[in-house]
């Protein structure tokens, strides 16, 4: 399954882009040919992105931006679609974990700021975004996902319900777009030496993990323009699609 798409003259968002799979994400992204617009919080992280893409020849679009700031997301719409005319790539990788925690015991506020972030902010993105990938001849969404979703372990609610409502939207988003050129696809990235991770689990051996590296080149061709799944959930560590089925 693993292959380095051309993405020449291709334009890809990717959100949470200033560090882990997000930053390793654009980063290849970019060394395919396209021109990435990089969104997040850290503006350091952003710099440093675009360091290692124009060093390498590519480029970027740095997008400073906090995704809690929902009119915001609907301006960089209007602004890509001022420059480009289009989006070919939009990839929703930025999300927080929020809190390991009996779910009675969440704070109310903790509780909304994961869904503000992981679900709201996601949806926001896909309503600002959806004409520009419509005009694409080729266009792709990629949202990240969890395997918490399907083995639902305990104390992960808040993180595991948000990543839950995500893979829900882009199943209703792919059934909306079958019949046009938009192909959308969930992305379970399993367990990753991430920040994230590490905050989930601080008594793992990184070293044990896969590098963002690796996993974002897997990723990677799902951003094919040759690609003609939509509707599934792609498994990193298994390199391929997997079908929903109805509970029995």
């Amino acid at each position: 399954m693993t292959t380095i798409p051309d993405l020449s003259d291709r334009i890809a968002l990717v959100t949470g882009a200033s560090r882990g799979i997000g930053y390793q994400l654009a980063k290849q992204m970019a060394a395919a040919g396209a021109h990435v617009i990089a969104v997040a919080r850290t503006v350091g992280g952003l710099e440093e992105l675009d360091d290692e893409i124009t060093s390498a020849g590519g480029q970027a679009t740095l997008v400073p931006l906090d995704l809690t700031d929902m009119a915001g997301i609907d301006r960089l719409g209007g602004a890509i679609f001022e420059r480009w005319g289009k989006l070919d790539i939009m990839v929703a990788n930025a999300g927080i974990l929020g809190v390991i925690s009996p779910i009675g015991h969440i704070e109310a506020k903790t509780f909304e700021k994961v869904m503000t972030i992981n679900v709201t902010a996601t949806w926001r993105l896909i309503r600002s975004l959806e004409p520009l990938l419509k005009k694409s001849d080729a266009g792709r969404a990629i949202l990240l996902s969890s395997g918490a979703v399907h083995s639902t372990p305990a104390f992960w609610s808040a993180y595991a319900a948000s990543k839950s409502a995500v893979e829900t939207m882009a199943r209703c988003w792919a059934e909306e777009t079958k019949n046009t050129p938009l192909r959308v696809n969930s992305v379970n990235p399993g367990a990753t030496r991430t920040a994230m991770r590490a905050q989930a689990m601080p008594g793992e051996d990184p070293d044990t993990l896969p590098n963002p590296s690796e996993v974002a080149a897997k990723i990677l061709s799902l951003a094919s323009p040759a690609l003609t799944e939509t509707g599934k959930l792609f498994e990193v560590r298994e390199d391929r699609f997997k079908e929903y089925v109805l509970p029995t």
